[in-house]
């Protein structure tokens, strides 16, 4: 753990990039009612009651130290998904 950690003080080098990735699993949700816009009175109200529209997955992929980073949205979370993934990354970037 100490050694991926000892990774991150390393200083930038183009050529040896540092790529981080996480993934997230999102509930999509809709309205079934339409917000009350905000008066002078009042806040924008809006109802609780919603209906389920789905899962997606979220991938992130960043290099810390150059500051680049890039979000990819998927219907689904699999190993053909990952893999698309970083060939995009790689395909744009190196």
């Amino acid at each position: 753990m100490e050694r991926v950690l000892d990774t991150y003080h390393l200083p930038y080098d183009p050529k040896v990039p540092v790529l981080v990735m996480d993934e997230q699993p999102v509930q999509l949700f809709k309205e079934t009612r339409r917000p009350i816009p905000a008066t002078r009175h009042h806040p924008k109200r809006v109802d609780y009651e919603y209906d389920r529209a789905g899962i997606a997955n979220i991938f992130m992929v960043a290099e810390p130290l150059s500051g680049w980073r890039r979000v990819f949205v998927r219907k689904q979370k699999t190993k053909m998904d990952w893999a698309q993934v970083m060939r995009e990354v790689l395909e744009e970037n190196f």
